[in-house]
């Protein structure tokens, strides 16, 4: 048989894991998501990061939050990165270094504004989409494993009451050196609770096949013990799990 007709051997394609960790804001999520990654040695993503770096860009533009068309603009052309510093996730949009800067409670409630606008959506999708690379990954947000992911091999929905939530941020904020008011706190997580979950668009929900943990009463070693049993009970993911 000549060379021109042997048959070609296809490789085989190997997609990489991916193991979604959905959730309220101040579910703990963002911690267990770049704890387990750690653990696995696979790639993080923060999608909730995505829409505070946009919020905050468009605030540095003098874009308003429901401007969907020049916001959609900004989302497509976003010069926003994932650096590590010493361990630890760097957040960097258009050149600064914005990790704290993001975190504020007014960004975070423009960022739950803007995330609610379809087009908006739609513009980071394929952004998210590309930190999918070998050899995995973890995705932390609130529609990682109903939209952005709906094939990942395990999908957690972690939750926690909105005072338990509340207390967690208040602690966070006044120890970054930020004033905090705790009762604002809890009102403002109820209000956005209740407009992640009436949306129109991909509302804050768990997957028909996630696992629901509630860290209300949780510490984040508890939380990430049962992430990592479950984790353990998922097939494709138990060649990682043996090397460590």
């Amino acid at each position: 048989m000549s060379a021109d007709l042997e048959p070609s051997v296809k490789p085989i394609v190997t997609i990489p894991p991916v193991i979604t960790i959905d959730g309220p804001s101040g579910s703990g999520k963002g911690t267990i998501a770049h704890r387990l990654a750690v653990k696995l040695g696979f790639h993080v993503l923060d999608s909730g990061a995505l829409y505070r770096l946009l919020a905050l860009a468009a605030q540095q533009h003098g874009v308003q939050n429901n401007n969907e068309a020049a916001l959609q603009v900004l989302a497509a052309h976003l010069d926003a990165q994932f650096q590590d510093n010493q361990g630890e996730a760097m957040l960097v949009l258009e050149g600064e270094d914005v990790t704290h800067s993001i975190r504020t409670e007014e960004i975070g409630a423009a960022a739950s504004k803007v995330a609610a606008l379809p087009s908006v959506r739609e513009a980071l999708l394929q952004r998210q989409h590309a930190f999918r690379e070998t050899p995995g990954l973890v995705a932390d947000g609130r529609d990682m494993g109903t939209v952005v992911f709906p094939d990942a091999s395990l999908k957690i929905f972690l939750t926690a009451s909105a005072e338990a939530r509340a207390e967690r941020r208040y602690k966070q904020l006044i120890g970054k050196g930020f004033a905090a008011d705790l009762a604002a706190i809890v009102e403002d997580i109820k209000a956005r609770d209740l407009r992640d979950s009436q949306r129109a668009v991909s509302p804050l929900k768990p997957a028909d096949d996630a696992i629901v943990l509630d860290s209300t009463a949780l510490g984040i070693e508890a939380v990430l013990s049962k992430v990592w049993e479950a984790a353990q009970n998922t097939p494709n993911l138990q060649q990682f799990l043996t090397k460590q």
